[in-house]
């Protein structure tokens, strides 16, 4: 791999000498604490490029950043000027509008807009739109991220542009990524500076497609587009009388430890702004779910999609204390069988779901409805506002996959028109979140993870896998993994099954994916006999999951080993939460208690037991900066609840 070399790196006229600039270098914009740097600059083939710097040292080499157009491509550009926008002082970043325009040909001029963080940096191009711009088309990006060393790198791959987007982010160094392989985001990655991590992502995607990574001729990843579905040589079109072409931000996350990127909210921070106006309909919760148990629903006859099992469930969340119960697919007419069309305004026979939602309102319990993506696609408004008169929560909308131009625009579509009807969203079978749910509050959940639904039919959730999870997926925002499973084995004894399955962690480390993973909408995993026993009493842990919210006023990233365990804190009014996941290796682990604020704090915590179903209680008072040593069983956890005295 031929290393990068400063001769690669061309300075503007307008820069100093040097491939460190000063503060006051026209093209760079500098972090709040100085920390973080984002450089613009072109390369000796006229390509505009960018470094990003942390500590003084590059996270991110001197790299091409562009647009390949599909009629007129662009030639080489020359940078004429920067600006930094005011009223920069109250913001968490600093801005830099970097204008650089053609050399020859049409002189077609490029925006970079630069974004520094304390947290990471951001880059997005803009081609401003002049008189004789028409219909743009686009190929893909010239944009890569190169690499300064070998990094450590934890991702996910497909052979295919349409997928699931689920799957294990297996470690895998930078040089060994497979040429012609899609890398899904984020991608995370150790640096080899002591404990610095970064991770590569996007946010804020709009009349563009999602992007994807693929292997660097150089050291490090280049950004794919994916492309249209009928012109699969285009990844987007832009009409004239359109917006401006603008790519999404392109997001480094920077951290000095690998568990604080779970802190990080570079992508929410990046997205618009919300749109949907007062918001305050929008619940956060945990819902009962019947369909990972296989409806299952102990006592009923015949149980399966009929009210009379949905009403044990709504029975169950009302006992239990949750909000919401989410009726996944099964519910929903079936004219033409069960493998055409869902008629989604009509119900199977034996379901009436008016009749259902006035039940659960009558036990405060609001009900949720699986739909099929393209079976409410024609005819949004309509869906809706009957959704809405029978009373119904939100969506569980399914089956999109899809992240190229088309699709994105459907989820904007999709979240908006819900938002009119005071519909939340829960979009499954869908790729990784970018944000949306900023712009959308009403977005509460987002699939595109390898959830607890593999235990029905592979051995792919391993412990390992979940703790991975924590340092790639859940550092980008929501995600539906749906954890609960209560039904805990060794890994010897799991056999993978449909109807109430099995999982080969402990019920420890089912309780700490409650805090670890985010999601506003959590729904428990398993039949309501998992957690109460046959005289309605809580077994073993199933208390922690009625006190746990679904939502967070803060969150750390407390400690860990990259890979191997991970302990993460969050903070719900007064009282802090702690999640602690390990992989298949038995060990204790030290939590320093430095997030607490002064005082001293009431504990209680459940650790693992003898067995993987079982877990022993402790209580105390701690100080804060303070630590716990905590013993954590081969695919175990621990969760803590710390409470001021």
């Amino acid at each position: 791999m031929r290393p990068l070399v400063k001769r690669w790196w061309i300075i503007a006229p307008a820069f100093a000498a040097g491939c460190s600039p000063a503060p006051s270098n026209p093209l760079a914009a500098r972090s709040p604490d100085g920390q973080v740097e984002i450089v613009a600059g072109t390369l000796s083939n006229g390509s505009l490029a960018i470094r990003i710097r942390h500590h003084g040292a590059d996270v991110i080499a001197p790299s091409p950043v562009g647009l390949v157009l599909a009629d007129q491509p662009l030639g080489p550009m020359r940078i004429e000027q920067s600006r930094r926008p005011a009223g920069q002082a109250a913001q968490p970043y600093r801005e830099l509008l970097v204008q650089a325009r053609e050399t020859g040909g049409s002189r077609r001029p490029l925006l970079l807009h630069l974004r520094a963080y304390d947290s990471g940096a951001a880059i997005r191009i803009e081609q401003p739109r002049t008189a004789t711009t028409r219909e743009t088309r686009l190929t893909g990006e010239a944009t890569s991220l190169r690499f300064p060393r070998n990094y450590q790198c934890l991702a996910v791959s497909h052979t295919e542009y349409l997928n699931s987007h689920e799957g294990d982010y297996a470690p895998v160094r930078a040089s060994t990524l497979r040429s012609g392989t899609l890398y899904d985001l984020p991608l995370s990655c150790r640096t080899g500076r002591s404990g610095e991590a970064i991770a590569l992502t996007e946010t804020d995607v709009e009349n563009y497609p999602g992007a994807y990574l693929v292997k660097s001729k150089d050291l490090g990843v280049d950004l794919r587009l994916t492309p249209l579905p009928a012109r699969d040589h285009l990844a987007a079109i832009l009409p004239e009388s359109g917006p401006a072409l603008r790519t999404p931000w392109r997001v480094v996350m920077i951290a000095d430890r690998p568990e604080k990127l779970i802190e990080n909210d570079l992508v929410q921070q990046l997205a618009s702004p919300s749109r949907i106006g007062d918001a305050r309909w929008v619940r956060p919760g945990k819902a009962a779910w019947a369909w990972w148990s296989g409806i299952k629903a102990s006592g009923v006859p015949n149980a399966g999609f009929n009210n009379a099992t949905y009403r044990h469930y709504v029975d169950f969340a009302a006992r239990f204390g949750l909000p919401y119960f989410v009726i996944d697919w099964g519910w929903a007419a079936r004219p033409n069988g069960d493998k055409g069309l869902a008629d989604v305004t009509g119900f199977r026979p034996g379901v009436d779901i008016p009749a259902l939602s006035r039940y659960a309102a009558s036990r405060g319990v609001r009900l949720w409805l699986w739909t099929n993506w393209d079976a409410i696609g024609p005819d949004m408004d309509r869906v809706f506002a009957l959704y809405h008169a029978w009373g119904v929560a939100g969506i569980k909308v399914d089956y999109v996959y899809r992240q190229d131009q088309v699709a994105i625009a459907y989820y904007h579509r999709l979240l908006a028109a819900a938002a009119r009807h005071q519909l939340m969203v829960n979009i499954h079978g869908a790729p990784v979140p970018r944000g949306l749910e900023r712009t959308y509050p009403n977005l509460l959940t987002q699939e595109g993870v390898m959830g607890a639904e593999y235990n029905k039919w592979s051995r792919k959730v391993t412990a390992g896998a979940n703790v991975r999870l924590a340092y790639s997926r859940a550092t980008i925002g929501l995600m539906d993994y749906t954890p609960g499973g209560f039904r805990n084995v060794t890994p010897a004894q799991f056999k993978a099954r449909h109807v109430l399955p099995l999982v080969m962690t402990t019920r420890a480390q089912q309780l700490a994916m409650f805090v670890v993973y985010p999601s506003p909408l959590q729904s428990l995993a398993d039949a309501p006999q998992a957690y109460l026993d046959e005289r309605g009493a809580p077994r073993p842990g199933a208390g922690f999951l009625r006190l746990v919210p679904a939502s967070w006023d803060e969150t750390r990233g407390v400690a860990g080993d990259w890979g191997q365990w991970i302990a993460v804190a969050r903070r719900s009014g007064k009282r802090w939460f702690v999640g602690v996941i390990n992989d298949e290796q038995p060990r204790t682990v030290s939590l320093p208690l430095a997030f607490l604020t002064n005082g001293r704090w009431r504990l209680r915590a459940l650790v693992d037991g003898a067995t993987p179903t079982a877990v022993k209680a402790h209580g105390g008072v701690v100080r804060a900066g303070t630590s716990l040593q905590v013993p954590v069983a081969a695919g175990g956890g621990a969760v803590v609840v710390l409470e001021p005295e």
